[in-house]
């Protein structure tokens, strides 16, 4: 009997999952419902080609970190084969807990309840199923355990999942100037009083890697289009729930259903069992199929907005450098109100102002440190002769205005 499953993966090739705990997990109902989430939510109505899963990219990042581990271990890292395992188990989970399109449901239909919450909400109904074999996986994953370094592969500035995404989302949305050496970097790590470094021979990798997750940011994932077509799908969601509230019956499945008629806060969800096991049926299906019916619903706000996301009726965005007056935001709700028909009150579903803001660095976050052959570290704020200290660590904030078109 071959003691591994392999999986074909088009950005990394063979993948290689070995059988027992780890091949249990990636065939757990719970990583499986991943295949029904899509990684980078509402990206592809600007890259059609993104149309890859959260589950893709798990199986990404574990084959990253059973490269890291062998990566490590040649250079004398001293990593127990369970504690290699756990890892891989961590890795393969640390995506668990996303709902649909990603952080949308995260204060829409649930308030105050972050997904790595959830996840290990999750690891933990897993580790009971299998009997505690993920103990050691869920103490590295909280950062409990003393090999810090092993924590930081699974959560840093180098984790294997940036390392995955930047890699696979460059690779799905055909933006190729986001694609990474992860591969060198890999090569590259290494491990000083506990923390994870780079070698200095592996400097340019990381100035191309943090340039990249810059582009990548503003190019993809914060681009202006997607930003509005989310905007859509939080307001549809929300005028849903505010029409429950009123006792008005709309057609959900049956998961989304109960969070439309119920009000769920971080207590609420902790304290009712029920509420983590209808999380866990909801995945894109749910809300495409529910916002499909919500076309032909009464409410004219919502069926509005169900059609701007079937029909992909994008709204139309602003950006500016300046925050936006109350006056001027007040006077496009109104303009709304009127050309739709109706009340200034129900108008704010048709806009949406927010502010958005991305730094490239962050030094006083888990900082990147690079390990010079005399043995002595340095941030890479420091060590780079080409990367400018005050750009890398300027926090961009921009204001976007987006509005239904008429």
């Amino acid at each position: 009997m071959n003691d591994s499953k392999i999986i074909s993966d088009p950005v990394f090739g063979f993948i290689k999952i070995p059988r027992g705990l780890l091949l249990d997990i990636v065939k757990h109902p719970l990583i499986q419902r991943l295949t029904r989430i899509k990684q980078l939510g509402l990206a592809s109505v600007v890259y059609p080609g993104a149309q890859h899963t959260r589950f893709q990219h798990s199986l990404g990042a574990f084959h990253l970190m059973s490269e890291a581990i062998v990566s490590l271990r040649q250079k004398g890292i001293f990593i127990f084969d369970s504690e290699a395992e756990a890892i891989q188990a961590a890795i393969l989970m640390h995506d668990i807990g996303h709902g649909p399109f990603s952080h949308v449901l995260e204060n829409t239909l649930i308030r105050d309840v972050a997904h790595e919450e959830i996840s290990l909400m999750m690891m933990d109904q897993i580790n009971k199923e299998m009997k505690g074999a993920l103990n050691l996986a869920i103490s590295i994953f909280k950062d409990e355990y003393p090999k810090r370094f092993l924590h930081q592969l699974i959560s840093s500035q180098l984790d294997m999942d940036r390392l995955d995404y930047l890699r696979r989302d460059s690779f799905f949305t055909g933006v190729t100037e986001g694609n990474i050496g992860s591969a060198r970097i890999i090569k590259m790590l290494n491990v000083v009083d506990d923390n994870l470094v780079v070698e200095y021979k592996g400097i340019y990798s990381i100035e191309n890697y943090l340039t990249t997750r810059r582009l990548m940011y503003w190019q993809v994932y914060l681009h202006k289009t997607t930003v509005a077509y989310e905007k859509i799908l939080v307001n549809v969601l929300l005028r849903a729930k505010e029409l429950t509230s009123q006792g008005k019956e709309i057609f959900a499945t049956p998961a989304l259903h109960y969070f439309l008629y119920n009000d769920i806060d971080r207590d609420f969800f902790i304290s009712h069992e029920e509420a983590l096991l209808n999380y866990e049926l909801l995945d894109d299906n749910d809300i495409w199929s529910s916002v499909k019916s919500w076309m032909n619903h009464e409410d004219k706000i919502l069926s509005t907005l169900a059609k701007d996301l079937i029909n992909r009726n994008i709204f139309k965005v602003e950006i500016h450098e300046d925050p936006l007056s109350k006056d001027k935001t007040a006077a496009i709700q109104q303009q709304l109100s009127e050309k739709a028909g109706v009340s200034f009150e129900d108008a704010r579903y048709l806009m949406s102002v927010n502010t958005i803001q991305k730094d490239m660095y962050n030094i006083n976050d888990d900082h990147i440190s690079i390990l010079h052959k005399d043995g002595t570290t340095e941030d890479i704020t420091e060590a780079s002769e080409i990367l400018n200290v005050a750009l890398l660590s300027k926090q961009i904030q921009k204001y976007y205005l987006c509005y239904q078109r008429f």
